[in-house]
């Protein structure tokens, strides 16, 4: 790589970067072309985190999980930089989530990448969309995009045709206390790349008047809520948004969620007490809300309690409202 296009980088600098993970409530419309497209709510979470670090190497090196995954959104951003090589650094994956899991591991993945590897060679972090075109991400939705850049919860409004990515349209913080259990069924995996556009492409589009419904509910329960920090209206009005959302889908899962065994833990969810729940994306990750630690913790257990620990995974994780942590050492 030639010196005239980047800083010389010193031997033993390091940039390391944090990333939350997204928690998706559902895509707002699909399916109506001369619309917009996709569009949708979702929150950020601390819990899986995305951490990795760029260090000094005499070529590109990925080491750790998704390795492969890493070095192609390397080979991405450099392209899209106008560089004329690789950049000469080893990205080391230290944490992630599983992939396909509905937490939108692989944007968080590639805007880390991107934005380490700008840290990395002294270039300022671009504007979110910018930063997720770098390394083609954006395609659908751009909750991760915009929640990688400030955390919080995010209302996208969907793409028209020819825009590039879906505008941010709003961000609120969500109280500190609140929590999201994470309910990830073993052995299951989401739809993504290929599969997931073929799903799309048998998918019936969502009608008019379920999207309109759909944005009724975030504008006037949703966001209310969280603006008034009313955990109860705001567990009743996720609930109500990710099942209607869902059934846009029950073409290919059956129903509101991803086949009955996701169907059933929802319902022994709701029947534990717990009001706001729902699937993230395709899933398989389901999430819970309650209203502060000692309450989740309360409801971990009980729910160990009624099904196996081989069958589920559960997280405990709070709302993140700062996004992305990138630092240079």
């Amino acid at each position: 790589m030639t010196t005239s296009l980047l800083p010389k980088i010193e031997p033993d600098r390091r940039v390391e970067v944090v990333a939350p993970c997204r928690v998706h409530f559902g895509l707002l419309s699909f399916g109506r072309p001369s619309g917009r497209q996709f569009g949708g709510v979702g929150v950020m979470v601390d819990h899986p985190a995305v951490r990795l670090r760029v260090s000094a190497a005499d070529q590109l090196e990925a080491a750790g999980p998704l390795a492969d995954r890493a070095r192609r959104f390397a080979c991405l951003w450099a392209e899209s930089a106008g560089l004329p090589s690789e950049p000469a650094c080893r990205i080391e994956i230290l944490a992630t989530a599983a992939p396909h899991s509905g937490l939108g591991v692989g944007t968080q993945l590639a805007l880390s990448v991107a934005a380490g590897l700008n840290a990395w060679c002294g270039k300022p972090q671009p504007a979110p969309a910018e930063l997720a075109l770098s390394v083609g991400r954006g395609q659908r939705s751009a909750i991760g995009t915009y929640g990688f850049a400030a955390g919080g919860l995010i209302v996208e409004r969907g793409k028209l045709p020819g825009e590039p990515i879906s505008p941010l349209e709003c961000r609120l913080e969500l109280p500190a206390a609140w929590r999201f259990v994470l309910v990830q069924p073993a052995a299951a995996a989401g739809l993504s790349g290929s599969a997931e556009q073929t799903a799309f492409d048998r998918l019936p589009p969502v009608p008019e008047e379920v999207t309109r419904e759909l944005r009724a509910e975030i504008d006037r329960e949703m966001l209310p809520s969280v603006r008034q920090t009313d955990f109860a209206r705001f567990s009743a009005s996720v609930y109500r948004y990710g099942r209607l959302a869902g059934l846009c889908f029950a073409a290919i899962q059956g129903g509101p969620y991803n086949g009955p065994q996701l169907s059933s833990i929802v319902d022994r969810i709701r029947a534990l007490g717990v009001a706001g729940v729902g699937q993230s994306s395709w899933g398989p990750t389901l999430f819970a809300l309650l209203p502060g630690e000692p309450q989740a913790r309360e409801f971990v257990a009980r729910l160990t309690a009624e099904l196996a620990p081989e069958e589920i995974r559960l997280t405990i994780a709070r709302p993140d409202n700062r996004g992305a942590e990138i630092v240079g050492l």
